[in-house]
């Protein structure tokens, strides 16, 4: 379905497009297409049969000019040091542009944590935590929980973290247990953003959220709580698909129970009187809001030129290729990008930081007040830029907010040594 385009080189072209439109020296925009320094690390991880096996892991810090580096870890057979890259160059864009006072950061594991125990797993995560070590902190680079990880992976790297550090240290992570020092609303964040940045790109139109049919590529975390979301809403999910295939049903379904119904059963393939459909399939059906919710590069520029969604609101990271954007923005078809739509994730884990450096609890209608004044400002932002502005595009437009908060704060900061 979809090409393998370098999700690195997909970032570099997006921060050349953006720049095009900003007084920003061709010098510091090289610079901006960078990480600062990426660990590449070997983990020899020893299995429950006694063997030792051998994983590789990196943690690319791209960009501190804003604050320490902030970024999810992820366990997942396709990571590679090019993907981390750019994941962290979007962390960094993604902060910026919500306006929080984060760098970007990301990290990974080569793994598929499914083909092994969860003491392997354990093992294999406190390994990586251990290596980590001399980079993270509180004040200095802030992981989070990324695909295929959670609440537990993040409790056993700040268990390891404050067992070698000799201290209690709940701000060296975010995306804990509640009782670990987690936030009220983080598990919801991604997908809470997702649904309140498609309710202002549909009030932007004239149109309205309640009135919109949608479909969902990817029912994990992300999605499932947006299709929720969305649902409760008004509006009518009529498809939705994960890694074994999708579901179509014209009239919609109860999306919470098309999440009951994959939990119990690993599918959502299955459910109720739904039609199957590929993946392929769904990202071309004719609704109002398609939400591309799994990995990246699943919309390449041959899918493109099928995709009938009116708005495309990106709960996932780097689903759409630059030549697929071309594409889209040929088409009229507006894209709410991802360092926008699914800035709710970092946005709690901000919110998160800020309590555990108080020891402090926000309530749950806190974080989420807190939350959607976040999005909507920077989305009121975005359109104000995107209309001022020649920008082809709802993406070009944000990386403009991006790199020009990034570059002041460099400015203000000045070069050292």
């Amino acid at each position: 379905m979809a090409d393998q385009a370098n999700p690195f080189e997909s970032l570099q072209t997006q921060i050349d497009d953006a720049a095009a439109y900003t007084d920003v020296s061709p010098d510091l925009i090289e610079r901006l297409k960078h990480p600062e320094r990426v660990l590449e690390t070997n983990l020899s991880v020893e299995m429950d049969d006694g063997s030792i096996e051998v994983f590789e892991a990196y943690r690319s810090q791209y960009n501190g000019d804003r604050g320490p580096y902030k970024g999810g870890i992820r366990y997942h057979p396709g990571v590679t040091r090019d993907e981390v890259k750019a994941l962290s160059g979007w962390m960094a864009a993604k902060c910026a542009i919500v306006d929080i006072p984060y760098g970007g950061g990301k990290g990974g594991i080569a793994v598929d944590p499914s083909a092994y125990s969860d003491s392997e797993i354990e093992r294999l995560t406190r390994s990586f935590a251990t290596e980590l070590r001399p980079l993270i902190g509180e004040d200095r680079d802030i992981p989070a929980p990324d695909v295929n990880t959670g609440q537990r992976e993040m409790n056993w790297i700040k268990d390891t973290y404050e067992t070698l550090e000799h201290t209690t240290a709940p701000g060296v992570i975010t995306g804990k247990a509640i009782d670990s020092g987690g936030s009220e609303g983080r598990v919801e964040a991604t997908g809470r953003s997702t649904m309140l940045a498609a309710r202002e790109a549909f009030e932007w139109l004239g149109r309205d959220l309640a009135d919109a049919t949608v479909a969902v590529q990817g029912y994990g975390n992300a999605g499932a709580i947006a299709a929720r979301l969305i649902d409760e809403a008004g509006g009518t999910v009529v498809a939705a698909s994960d890694s074994t295939g999708g579901i179509y049903d014209p009239d919609g379904f109860d999306a919470a129970a098309v999440a009951d119904h994959k939990a119990d059963t690993g599918s959502v393939v299955g459910y109720g009187d739904s039609e199957e459909l590929t993946n392929e399939e769904l990202l071309t059906l004719d609704v109002d809001l398609l939400i591309p919710a799994a990995l990246e590069n699943a919309i390449d520029k041959s899918l493109a030129a099928n995709v009938a969604a009116d708005l495309i609101v990106e709960a996932a990271n780097g689903p759409i290729t630059p030549a697929a954007d071309e594409v889209l923005t040929e088409k009229d078809v507006y894209v709410v990008p991802d360092i926008l739509a699914n800035a709710g994730g970092v946005t709690v884990s901000y919110f998160e930081w800020v309590q555990n450096r108080q020891r402090f609890s926000w309530t749950e209608d806190r974080v989420n007040d807190e939350l959607e004044r976040v999005i909507t400002t920077a989305f009121d932002g975005l359109i104000d830029t995107f209309e001022a502005t020649d920008t082809p595009n709802l993406r070009t437009a944000a990386y403009v907010v991006a790199l020009e908060r990034i570059v002041s704060a460099y400015e203000q900061g000045g070069n050292w040594p």
